[in-house]
């Protein structure tokens, strides 16, 4: 038998995006990214089709070689928001670095991805929209983080936090 593709209607995208934050809350992130790929074949460019998508693919990062980091670092550069491209890029870079930790990487060899997601967050932060701090938050996250692991070296830690961190 041959099996094809079948394309949905621009009309039912909508309700496919619904159904692929369904499919996430209910951490089923493959049938998500099956949703958000037939989303994106209708309309490349649809920016929460690709921010579901980007986010369903880190659902199932695990820490190995078969992340697939690179994909979703161009799915995110797709995004025409500035806010958006940096946001979850640092979102992308901070799933990247908890995933390596619960597979047993060394804190330390990881400190360079943390520093890119708090860089992506301060870019963020500093052209957010009026009254979301999300930004604000992730950064917070990766900061306790941080200090939650003892094996981060202290003295680069403090150095860039110092130096880089957001105007308050």
């Amino acid at each position: 038998m041959d099996f094809k593709l079948k394309t949905i209607s621009k009309s039912g995208i909508s309700e496919a995006i619904a159904n692929a934050e369904l499919y996430r809350y209910l951490n089923e992130p493959e049938e998500a990214e099956s949703i958000c790929r037939d989303i994106l074949a209708v309309d490349p460019n649809h920016a929460l089709g690709l921010r579901t998508l980007g986010l369903a693919i880190t659902d199932q990062f695990h820490g190995g070689a078969g992340d697939r980091y690179a994909e979703v670092e161009a799915i995110f550069a797709k995004l025409a928001d500035a806010y958006e491209r940096s946001y979850y890029t640092g979102l992308l870079c901070e799933r990247r670095v908890k995933a390596q930790l619960r597979s047993g990487r060394a804190p330390h060899t990881l400190l360079p991805l943390l520093e890119r997601a708090l860089q992506c967050f301060g870019d963020a932060e500093r052209v957010h929209p009026p009254g979301n701090d999300d930004a604000i938050l992730r950064w917070n996250r990766c900061v306790r983080l941080l200090q939650s692991q003892p094996e981060f070296e202290a003295e680069e830690v403090a150095g860039f936090a110092a130096e880089d961190s957001p105007p308050a």
